[in-house]
């Protein structure tokens, strides 16, 4: 199966969300089905085949995650971060600001899911493939 060093290889290409697509295909053709990030910390859990499961070590400090959603403000920010216009450090602040705890990708439907700390969905998104 994968490794986290070779999905942290992958990630390394990504500059900013206008090369997310090109990750996500690389981290599938790994064999990576789906994985969570939580903007806390940016640790990740990815999950594989016949439940083979490995998690990332946290990427920062932790970071305090608004207990209100501001879905409006994130939708703005995370359209300017996929455009290229911030880098994901920036990105994860915003996450925190606006009140997303976490994120899930699903590989084989090819979406990204925005979650608040209620665990409520914030955003749906298609991951363009």
């Amino acid at each position: 199966m994968f490794t986290v060093s070779q999905i942290e290889e992958a990630h390394s290409k990504v500059k900013s969300g206008a090369d997310f697509p090109k990750y996500i295909q690389e981290i599938k053709g790994l064999g990576v089905k789906n994985f969570s990030t939580w903007v806390k910390d940016s640790h990740t859990e990815y999950f594989g085949e016949n439940d083979f499961q490995t998690k990332s070590q946290p990427k920062y400090d932790d970071l305090e995650i608004n207990e209100t959603v501001n879905a409006d403000q994130f939708k703005k920010q995370l359209k300017i971060h996929q455009q290229g216009g911030t880098d994901y450090m920036q990105f994860c602040k915003d996450c925190a600001e606006n009140g997303v705890e976490k994120w899930i990708v699903d590989l084989d439907q090819f979406t990204c899911i925005y979650f608040d700390k209620a665990g409520n969905e914030v955003l749906t998104e298609e991951i363009p493939h």
